[in-house]
C-alpha cells in the first residue's frame, strides 16, 4: 500500500497550501480541524491537519502537537510538519515535540528541515532566511519580539534544545550519495538536519532522499517535492470535481493586515459588479451593527454581485486583538454564506473562524490557483467552493485572479 500522508500545519492556510500540493496532482487531499478525531481507513492519500497553535506559547503549542500526531498517527502514515515560511509561531518547539514522538515508533528516525519556498520568493541561503532577496529579520514578517538572532535557523532549532546540523547548497547539490550520507548525521534522533535550498530542483534533491524513517519539516515548497514523488508511486487518482452553476456573487473576506493583501484589495475594489464593504476593528468588538449592512449585502449577493469585505487597519497600522477581531468578523457576517455562490477568505485565523462558525469541518482540496492560494470544496454543514490565500503571499492582482476563477466556477459549474 502506497503511504499516506499526515500533515500538521499551525494555522489553516498554512494546512491548506501545504495538503493542496497533493490534490493538484490528483491524489486525494483534505484539511481538517477542532478535536483531532482518528476516522479509520481511508482513501485519503494526504490529510492536513490545523493544530491552530501560532497564537498559543511554546510550551501549548508543543503539546498541542504532541497530541494531534498521537491521536491521528496511523501505521501507514508518513509526517510531515508545516512551518511558516516566515518562522512565525513556533517551529522549533512543534518539530521537537513531533520527533520526541515518532522517535518512540522508529528507532533510526531520521529528520530534515528544508524551510525554503522558492515559488514564494523564500529561500534559505547559510542557514539563513530570505524573502525576496531580503534578510527575514529585515521584513514585515519578522516578529521584533523574537531575538534576531533566531533568524539564524540553527540557533532557532537549538532554541527549543534541538541539535541542529547544517546542510549547505554545494551538499544538496552535489552528489545524492553524500547528501544521503549528510542527511543520514542525524538518525535516531540525535539531530536536525537543516537544508539549504534556493529553487525548487534542491528540494526536489532532498525530498527524493526519502524513506520510511524521514520526517520531514518544512513549508509548501517542500510538499510540493514529496508530492511529485507520491505522484510517480501511483495510487488512486481523483477526476474532475464539478458543482452546480448558479447566479448568485461570492463573499470575499479579508481579514489580514499583511502588505500584499493590503495591496490587492484596491484592485479588485475597482472591478465591475464588486461592492466593497470595510468595517473598523472597533466596530466589530464594540459595535458590531455598525458599518455591515448585512440584509443590503445579502441582496447584493442573490442578485449577483460579490461582496468584498475588510477589517480596516486602525490608524497606527498594527491591528492588536487580531483573534478577537477575526472571531468577531466571523459571527457577523456568517450568515451572508447563505446567500453565496462561494467563499473566499484571506488570512488563517480568518478563514479558520468564519467556516468554523459556518459548520464546516473540512475542505475537500482541489487545486492550487497561485502559490499559497488553495481551493476546495467545504465539508459539514455547508458545501461550496472555497479557497483560502495566504494573507503574506501573493502581488497586487491576487485578489481579481481569485475573482475571476470564482466567477468562472459559478458560471461553467466546473471547479477543477
Amino acid at each position: 500500500m502506497d503511504p499516506r500522508w499526515l500533515i500538521i500545519a499551525d494555522d489553516l492556510t498554512g494546512a491548506a497550501d501545504s495538503a493542496i500540493a497533493f490534490a493538484k496532482r490528483r491524489l486525494p487531499a483534505r484539511v481538517t480541524w477542532g478535536e483531532p478525531r482518528d476516522e479509520g481507513p481511508s482513501d485519503v492519500v494526504a490529510i492536513a491537519f490545523d493544530a491552530d497553535s501560532r497564537q498559543m506559547t511554546r510550551d501549548a503549542a508543543a503539546r498541542r502537537h504532541r497530541d494531534v500526531l498521537q491521536r491521528l498517527i496511523q501505521p501507514d502514515m508518513r509526517v510531515f510538519k508545516k512551518i511558516d515560511s516566515t518562522l512565525r509561531g513556533h517551529p522549533a518547539d512543534e518539530i521537537g515535540a513531533l520527533i520526541d514522538v515518532l522517535a518512540t515508533r522508529q528507532p533510526r528516525l531520521r529528520a530534515v528541515f528544508a524551510p525554503a519556498f522558492p515559488a514564494g520568493g523564500r529561500v534559505t541561503r547559510g542557514g539563513r532566511v530570505f524573502v525576496h532577496g531580503v534578510p527575514l529579520e529585515r521584513t514585515e514578517f519578522w516578529n521584533h519580539a523574537r531575538p534576531e538572532a533566531q533568524a539564524d535557523l540553527s540557533t532557532l532549532v537549538e532554541s527549543a534544545g534541538l541539535h541542529a546540523r547544517l546542510v549547505s547548497l554545494d551538499i544538496v547539490r552535489g552528489d545524492p550519495a553524500r547528501l544521503r550520507a549528510a542527511l543520514d548525521g542525524s538518525r535516531g534522533g540525535a539531530a536536525i538536519c537543516v537544508c539549504d535550498a534556493e529553487v525548487e530542483d534542491d528540494l526536489d534533491r532532498i525530498a527524493a532522499v526519502d524513506d520510511a524513517a524521514t520526517f520531514f519539516a518544512g513549508s509548501a515548497g517542500l510538499a510540493h517535492s514529496l508530492a511529485a514523488h507520491a505522484s510517480l508511486d501511483g495510487g488512486r487518482h481523483v477526476d474532475a470535481v464539478v458543482c452546480g452553476t448558479s447566479r448568485r456573487g461570492a463573499l470575499l473576506v479579508v481579514g489580514s493586515q499583511a502588505g500584499p493583501s493590503r495591496a490587492a484589495l484596491a484592485d479588485v475594489a475597482s472591478v465591475p459588479g464588486v461592492r466593497p464593504m470595510t468595517v473598523r476593528a472597533h466596530d466589530l468588538l464594540h459595535a458590531p451593527d455598525r458599518g455591515l449592512p448585512l440584509s443590503a449585502m445579502s441582496e447584493a449577493l442573490e442578485s449577483g454581485s460579490d461582496v468584498l469585505v475588510d477589517v480596516a487597519p486602525p490608524a497606527g497600522g498594527v491591528l492588536t486583538a487580531l483573534p478577537q477581531v477575526v472571531d468577531a468578523l466571523a459571527r457577523r457576517i456568517a450568515p451572508l454564506t447563505a446567500s453565496a455562490s462561494a467563499l473566499m477568505a484571506t488570512g488563517g485565523d480568518t478563514a479558520a473562524a468564519l467556516l468554523a462558525q459556518c459548520g464546516v469541518r473540512g475542505i475537500r482540496l482541489v487545486d492550487e490557483l497561485e502559490p499559497g492560494t488553495s481551493l476546495g470544496l467545504t465539508l459539514g454543514a455547508l458545501t461550496m467552493p472555497v479557497i483560502t490565500k495566504s494573507g503574506g503571499f501573493g502581488d497586487a492582482g491576487s485578489l481579481r485572479r481569485i475573482l475571476e476563477r470564482l466567477r468562472f466556477i459559478r458560471q461553467t459549474g466546473t471547479v477543477a
